[in-house]
This record gives structure tokens, sequence and C-alpha cells, in this order.
């Protein structure tokens, strides 16, 4: 078809118009008339994507948070560059007109590289050396970068950047950019980027590296806070524990004003005056962790090592449980409690470290500049995450909680961490954590199933951490003489939601329902101290009020509506309600020990059989012994079941694996009289204690990542109500069969007369 030419097309009546290429078609001739001709041309037009020059602007400054993050991804590709050493120097403070300078003495670029990939855009050669585990010649690092974006980090600084790089074997290229001049240009065709091959004046010799200069920063004015933070965050780069030896060393000038960092505390002095330090490592099999309390100056409390190899418990993914026959639909429960190599999958082996300190005002004051540790930590506190040794952003900086450690710490504030005592460390391969994608913008990971299974590790560590310390913190506090106060108030808590509610306008529609929480909490109190149990038995009861108040808290700075945070009120309300079941002991009267290990067994059984327990039950067979003693019933089962509950967890601990017949068991029977006393022992082929019984029964005292530590205290309590006691035998004393040689528990009641 020649230029202008009109034919008929070749299937159809239709008028074909054709014009260098491109054809436009037109209705059938005998249909043809204006109107329909015009909606009915069609063009095609075929066109390559033509890029603006702003969209370099855009990936640098929009792609990258903040001027701290552009700094670091130039120190990540001296790292992928095979560097032993980069030098980050910021000059000319005093003047109108600072820079920013990054050199690092790695392979460098020849002229060719920084055509063909430098100033490539989105080039892949980076990921694709990893995939394909191309390490570099020097010290056989996997490469960092995979967008190909990093590089462009340079315009978030500023608005001129100068660039001189060698590699061995070519001559010195200097490339200069001034970003203003580009942007100018409509399109990135239009602004060509002119690279000079020259002889060397920096990298002269041997030498290979590559700088670059920013110039016309877009921070002009630096204080000294802002410089000591971005060598806070330039020296945390490079994890403090490498034991690679590929002496990777990240140096801070600044020139003229030494003194604002030279000034700085020593980070790694101040660690190590952390009364704890607990070290991680899991292989997808084993957990292995050593946990040291070194002690604090001025209290005599004698150190402690702990080193143990163990199964992980996490807080796994949910799945519906079984249903309670008395309370229908149970919560979720998990489908693994335990890690094992599916969890590591796309992770790798997991390590770390852990420096934590007590912040209590008393504990503190026992340290040499005090205030120093504690602006270090408010600036440092925090577990971050480096992989290959280099730090993965933002992880474990201020305002960051990927591990949510503040909110577990209200809600369990005796026994969990907050970020404000902690300095972590989490260490990944960069070879193995393949699902462990960074996100384009550098700010942490993608919160895809690896980067969730990874917390779960993470949480899963530091609860066993967290259960340790426990213990230490009791024999501190029973040496300083703070104990944990018994007359606690709710009035605090409760004055602190009032001033949210009344910030929020819902005061008065809030406020008769916090008054009646305060009058019922009171007056619990009144019944338990006269009922006996004034200490622990309270601060159960406060600390469970003191979490729905924690709820109600978030929800109102969450602004949730009036009909929510009456909901959150009513469930206090709620907690005050069950707690006063302590209280309501019901009618003691004589009960058959058959018919509380029956009940115990009925409301368990659908339990058993999704968890696949065998429960072997003596005393329920046709003629075995049977014992009585007056109790009352619902505490008594509240403690049976509190016990099998606890043993159930700890069955799927020590065997995962729930397909073996009889792998997980469950003895129970009567003892008619132990001690001139009737007994229900209870007992499995679990892992068994490995606490003494006093710290089994303190409140909030738990080994499992998500337990509440008020199982075994309450089944204490209830027992001690019954005028029994709960026991922690030997086999042989209850005679147990030896293939329930785990934990063993028993129940003794007060005789009957």
């Amino acid at each position: 078809m020649g230029r202008g030419l009109i034919t008929w097309a070749e299937e159809g009546d239709q008028l074909v118009i054709g014009n260098i290429g491109n054809r436009v078609y037109v209705v059938k001739a005998n249909e043809c008339t204006p109107e329909t001709a015009k909606s009915s041309i069609q063009r095609r037009v075929t066109q390559a994507f033509k890029p603006r020059a702003r969209l370099l602007q855009l990936l640098g400054d929009q792609l990258i948070g903040s001027s701290k993050l552009a700094v670091f991804e130039l120190v990540k590709n001296a790292y992928d560059a095979d560097a032993s050493e980069v030098t980050i120097t910021l000059g000319d403070l005093s003047t109108e007109a600072p820079w920013i300078r990054v050199q690092d003495n790695g392979q460098g670029m020849s002229l060719d590289t920084i055509r063909d990939v430098w100033l490539v855009p989105g080039d892949d050669h980076r990921e694709r050396d990893r995939d394909q585990d191309r390490r570099s010649p020097r010290y056989r690092r996997l490469p960092l970068g995979e967008k190909g974006v990093g590089r462009f980090a340079v315009h978030k600084l500023g608005g001129k950047v100068r660039m001189t790089t060698r590699a061995a074997g070519n001559r010195e290229c200097f490339v200069s950019i001034d970003w203003s001049e580009l942007m100018s240009t409509r399109f990135l065709e239009d602004a060509p980027v002119t690279v000079t091959e020259r002889e060397a004046k920096i990298f002269t010799g041997e030498k290979t590296g590559t700088r670059i200069r920013i110039d016309n920063l877009s921070q002009k004015d630096w204080s000294r806070g802002e410089v000591r933070d971005l060598y806070r965050q330039v020296t945390s780069i490079s994890s403090p524990f490498s034991a690679k030896d590929d002496n990777f060393v990240i140096n801070f000038k600044v020139p003229g004003f030494e003194s604002w960092i030279s000034e700085l505390p020593d980070a790694s002095e101040l660690v190590e005056r952390a009364p704890w330090r607990f070290e991680f490592e899991f292989d997808g099999t084993t957990f292995c962790y050593t946990y040291e309390f070194r002690g604090v100056p001025g209290v005599r409390v004698e150190p402690r090592t702990v080193q143990q190899n163990e199964p992980l418990q996490i807080n796994a993914e949910r799945e519906p449980d079984d249903l309670d026959a008395a309370s229908g639909p149970r919560p979720k429960r998990p489908v693994s409690i335990v890690a094992d190599s599916s969890t590591i999958n796309g992770i790798g082996r997991l390590k770390g470290t852990l420096y934590v300190f007590d912040r209590d005002r008393e504990i503190m004051s026992k340290y040499a500049q005090s205030r120093l540790i504690e602006r270090f930590l408010d600036q440092n506190g925090g577990v971050r995450v480096y992989r290959d040794d280099i730090r993965i952003y933002n992880y474990g900086e201020p305002g960051d909680d990927w591990l949510g450690l503040d909110l577990r710490r209200v809600n369990s504030p005796s026994r969990n961490l907050s970020r404000n005592i902690v300095l972590g460390f989490v260490d990944l391969d960069l070879e193995a954590s393949t699902q462990l994608k960074e996100k384009t913008n550098r700010e942490g990971f993608v919160e895809n199933g690896a980067y969730r299974r990874l917390r779960q590790l993470v949480l899963g560590a530091i609860s066993v951490f967290e259960t340790e310390r426990r213990l230490d913190k009791q024999r501190i506090r029973a040496v300083t003489g703070k104990a944990p106060s018994a007359d606690r108030d709710v009035a605090g808590p409760i004055g602190d939601v009032r001033k949210v509610a009344r910030s929020k306008g819902f005061l008065p529609d809030i406020d008769p329902s916090l008054k009646r929480v305060e009058q019922e909490f009171y007056q619990l109190r009144e019944d338990f101290l006269r009922a006996g149990i004034s200490q622990v038995g309270l601060a159960v009861v406060f600390h469970e009020v003191e979490r729905g108040i924690g709820a109600l808290a978030t929800a109102l700075a969450d602004g949730a509506n009036i009909a929510d945070l009456r909901t959150q009120v009513g469930q206090l309300q709620g907690v005050l309600e069950t707690s006063t079941q302590l209280l309501r002991k019901g009618d003691k009267k004589s009960y058959s020990l058959r018919q509380l290990a029956r009940r115990a067994r009925d409301i368990t059984l659908v339990r058993f059989r999704i968890h696949k327990v065998q429960l072997v039950c003596p005393a329920l067979e046709e003629g075995a012994e049977d014992a009585s003693s007056v109790f009352a019933f619902g505490l008594a089962l509240g403690a049976v079941t509190n016990i099998i509950d606890n043993a159930i967890h700890w069955l799927k601990v020590s065997t995962p694996d729930s397909t073996t017949s009889g792998a997980r068991r469950i003895f129970m029977n009567v003892v008619p009289d132990y001690k001139g006393r009737p007994a229900l022992v209870i007992a499995d082929n679990g892992p068994g204690f490995r606490d003494p019984p006093e710290q089994l029964v303190e409140p909030f005292f738990s080994r499992r990542p998500d337990g509440m530590g008020l199982g075994l205290y309450y089944a204490n309590l209830a027992m001690s109500l019954n005028d029994g006691e709960l026991l922690f035998p030997t086999m042989d004393d209850f005679d147990v069969p030896e293939d329930f040689n785990g934990a063993v528990v028993a129940l003794v009641f007060k005789g009957d007369r």
C-alpha cells in the first residue's frame, strides 16, 4: 500500500486508507456516512516507553526515606565493590556550602562498567550474581544490592555529584552530574552524562576504588546532635559481632568538629555494663543459648550462667481448636508450637545477642554515669537485624518496634522486655535468607510469610531470656527489698485513661463505668484481704485489670467509637467478676475423686483427640479404688484442667510429631491414702519440670512464650482454699508407671472425716 492509497480490505467490504505503515479502517462503503466513518476510525501506534528525566529524581528522593538511609546505600555499594574500608567525610560545616564525601578502596569501575551498568537504572547484574552465587574475588561476598536503584540515593543528599573511580588495569574515570540541569530536560534520553577517562589523580599507583562527593546539600545546617545521629547510624552499619575476616571498616570524619564525635561514649564499653547478656542460635532443630546474669554493682547477688540446648517454642500461626462441652468454641490454638526446619525455610540459621539493662531507679543509681547509660538506651534501644554483617534498616531505630516489644510489655509488665532496656542484634546469612526481601524504600523486609516467621523465631528466643531473667530479678528484689507492692492501686492507670478520654471528648460517656470498675476493684481487694489471699492473689487481679486498662487506653488513642469503648469497659468489669470466683468457693461438700477425674476427662476429651494425647486413667476402670473428700468442686476442677492444659502443651513441645501412636501420654489416678489423705495424681511423658516447686507456683512465671504464668498458681491457690495442697512429688511417691517419667503433680485433699 503506497502513500495516500485508498483500497478495499481483503476481508469484508471495508474501505482502507493507507499512510506509511498506518492503516485506518472505515466502515463498509455501503454504510459509510460522515458520522459512522468518524466513530469507526482506529489508530495503531508502536511506541517504546519514554521515561521522563525526573524519574531519576523520584528514584533517589522518593524511594529513599532519609539522608541517613542515602548514606547507608552508598556504604552498601562500597561493600558490594569488595572494599575493606570506606570513609565518610562531612566537610565545611561552618560554611554555607557543606559537602559529603564517601570514598572506598573497592574494585572501582571501568568506563564500560559505568556506561553499561552504573548509568542503567534497574540493572540486575547484582541480583544475577546473588542468584548464581557469584561472589566477590577478594572477600567472597554476595552482593547486598539487587534492584539497581541504590546509586540514585545521592540525589537525596544533594544537587551536584562528582564521582571518581578506577578499576584494576584501567584508567581513572570521572563523572560530574548536576541534578538541576538533568531535571530541566524533558526526557531521560535527552539528558546525556559525560564520562571522562584520564590519568589517575585520586587513585594513583595500583590503587582502586570509588570516591563520590555530593555538593549543594539538601541539608545545609548541621547541628552537633544531627552530626552525632549520623555518626551513630554510620557506625552501626557493620555488625559489632562479626566473626568474618573481611575487615569492612567504616570511618567517619568531621574536619574542624572532631570533638563532636570524639566526646561520644564508647558503645562497646557501655553495653558491657549490662547486667544480662544472652546469646542464642537456632539451626532448624536445636535452640542453643547461653544466658548470663553478670551482676549489679553494689548488689550482693551472685552471677549466674545457664547453657541449654532445647526445642524452640514459638507463638505459631493459629487454627480453630476443639470445642469445650461447657463453654462452646474456644479461641484458636497454635498449629505448631515448636520451630523446626520448615520455620527457617528461606531464612536460614538464626543467631542473636541481647544486652539487657534494668532501668529501675534504685538499680540504675548503682552505675557510674547512669544518666549516660539511660541516654544511650533511649537512642539505641531495640533489636537490630544484620545480614552478612551489614545492617538492615530501620530495625532497631528509635520509633521502630518491629517485634512489638512495647505492646508485649504492656500486656505483661512484670515479665516482658521493652525496647528501651535492650540492645539486641539478630544475624542472618544472605545466601540462606532468600525469602527475606528488602523493601525498595530500604526500610526493612517485605512483610511476607518468611518475615512473619522471623518475628516468631526472635520472639521465641526473647521469651526464653525473659523467663531466666525473672528468676534473677526476684533475687535482686529480695536483696534490695524492692519486692513488688501488694497494695497496688488502679487509680493511677484509670486516671491516665480519664485524661485521654477527656482530650477525645469521650469522658462523660465512659466515666460512670470507670467509677464502677474502681469501686468493684476496691471491694474485691477488701474481700481478698479478709479471705487471707492478700498479696499474690490481688496481684493476679490487678494484672488483669491493668492489662484491660491498657487495651482501653490504646482503643481511645486509636479513635475507637463509643460502642467499642463501652465494650472495653464491660470487659474490665468481666475480669473483676471472673476474679471473684476464687472467693465464691461454692458449697463445700463431700465429692468423689473419681467423679472429679471423670468430669476433667469429659471436658478435655476433644482436646486429647485434637492433640493426639492418650489418657491412661485407672481410676475410671471398673472396680477401681475411689476416695472422697470435702471440697468445692468447681475450684478443684479448675485446678485439674489447668494441670492437664499444662501437660498437653509440654507434650507438644517434647513430641512435635503427633503421628506416632502413643507418643503423647497423660496418666491420671486416684490415690486413696497418701499419708492419711486422698489425692489425685497427674503425670505425663513430657520433658518434666526444671524449676523448683516454689518457683512453679509463682504468679506470672512461665516457660511458655505465650504463657501468663497463672495456671499452676491458680491450681495451688485453689487447693489451698480447699484445705489441701499441690505437690510435685517423684514417680515413686504415688506409684506412677515408669512410662510417665515427665512431670508429676499431685492434688492432695484433706481427709474426709
